[in-house]
């Protein structure tokens, strides 16, 4: 793969409604993008699929939907505050600032500038605090500073004991949550790789501190079935131990899970053995008792804690890389985003051969009816020729097209009430009953 392939990505999703840049009219802002009308579908599919394999289908898992805003004492205990900083380093001349992790230049050495070219310079690095800082309340001074939550993971630790106290749960169990977090990235790039407003799903595994390496490895499994259910190619995901000098603060053992992007192979997802870190943090910290009470042998401790933790602009990414192609069909290139079937925005395509034949049109109507009756989103499309139709719907990653002409209504009588079913990926057509076609739909976005 390469940088072009990231170009053509980037165009499709604008062309095609998937993702915008945002404030886009008003120049933008780096490091933010807006979902479109079929991105934020594809992202509402990831997600749902991620709570039916992380929390819904489990018995094991609680859901919360923590604030955003949170007393700034969580970040101090968490050590948000004093060490969630990235290497900054500034040009003399243009002041552009960068991450000096990512200008390839060891330390105690020189540099210039990728920007206006200044340099050599010497590599002045000081630490730059990303989280994003506003005020709660009429006043605007120290007292008043809140976060926007650098991860979600803050109020899952937050509300451990309410959900002891509500719902009784017994170790081992889990809290799932999808949300919003905030970095202020020194250098945010790649598209919607490397982003300043950012969306995780993550959950916090609370276990006894002799069972957590079966946990994490039931974790680490669970990750792999669910890039697979989301269409990400095995060969594609790669597991990197993270070494001691590497790991976040409350990290024991960190597998972070890569993927080939066009711009090389980086970080997707992370897995995480935070041990008893956070829940002894935060008792310490608001003189709350976070302990467990094991009923059957009375036995009181700490929790430790297994935390798969996935961005999903991240796998929106690895979702689009791994589905867009190119090929040659009816002489001339075909561009079409294989999408996983229970992901892809728009199921299947309904048309009529004609729009000008009312007949047509109205049995078209019918047909679509039945299959919504199987899945809402499925389109309906009349306009120009039907090639046409088959060239948008591929390039949006539609999974069938479903074509309604005059064999349907019995031109043909060993034909009546079939219809055309067009497949995505090879182009190949069959001619199935209307159920036949339900039951393909149905089959495919289990």
């Amino acid at each position: 793969m390469t940088t072009d392939l990231m170009e053509k990505i980037v165009s499709l999703c604008k062309r095609r409604g998937f993702v915008f840049p945002g404030s886009e009219i008003y120049g933008g802002l780096a490091g933010t993008y807006d979902y479109g009308p079929l991105g934020v579908v594809l992202k509402e599919n990831v997600e749902r699929l991620w709570l039916r394999m992380f929390r819904d289908e489990r018995d094991d898992m609680y859901g919360v939907d923590a604030a955003i805003l949170m007393n700034p004492k969580v970040w101090e205990a968490s050590g948000h505050v004093a060490g969630f900083s990235d290497p900054l380093v500034e040009c003399e001349d243009c002041k552009k600032r960068f991450r000096a992790d990512h200008l390839g230049a060891p330390a105690d050495s020189s540099w210039a500038c990728p920007e206006c070219g200044h340099g050599p310079m010497p590599l002045k690095v000081r630490p730059f605090n990303m989280m994003f800082k506003t005020h709660a309340g009429a006043t605007e001074n120290e007292t008043a500073i809140v976060y926007l939550r650098p991860e979600t993971a803050g109020g899952i630790f937050t509300n451990f004991k309410n959900v002891v106290d509500s719902l009784h749960p017994k170790l081992p169990f889990g809290i799932a949550q999808i949300g919003k977090a905030f970095r202020n990235e020194i250098a945010p790039r790649d598209f919607i790789f490397r982003l300043r407003e950012l969306e995780q799903m993550e959950v916090e595994y609370f276990v006894g501190p002799s069972e957590w390496e079966l946990a994490f490895e039931e974790w680490r499994k669970i990750m792999h079935l669910f890039a697979e259910a989301v269409g990400l190619p095995s060969g594609s995901i790669h597991e990197l131990e993270v070494p001691d000098a590497e790991r976040a603060h409350y990290s024991k053992r960190t597998i972070d899970f890569e993927f080939e992007y066009p711009f090389g192979r980086k970080e997707l997802w992370g897995l995480a053995y935070r041990t008893d870190f956070d829940l002894s943090a935060h008792s310490g910290a608001s003189n709350t008792e976070l302990a467990y009470l094991d009923e059957e042998t009375k036995e009181k401790y700490i929790p430790h804690v297994i935390e798969p933790s996935l961005g999903v602009d991240r796998t929106i990414l690895a979702i689009l890389a791994s589905a867009y192609h190119e090929d040659d069909m009816g002489g001339e290139t075909r561009t079409y985003l294989a999408l996983a079937p229970r992901i892809a925005p728009v199921k299947a395509m309904v048309s009529p051969l004609l729009k000008n034949k009312p007949e047509l049109v109205a049995k078209a109507r019918e047909v679509r009816a039945e299959l919504r009756k199987v899945h809402p989103a499925i389109a309906w499309d009349d306009n120009g020729n039907i090639g046409k139709r088959y060239r948008r719907q591929d390039e949006i990653g539609t999974p069938f097209c479903v074509t309604i002409d005059f064999d349907t209504l019995g031109e043909k009588p060993e034909l009546k009430d079939t219809v055309t079913l067009r497949h995505r990926d090879t182009g190949e057509q069959e001619r199935l009953t209307v159920p036949e076609v339900a039951d393909r739909i149905r089959s495919a976005i289990q």
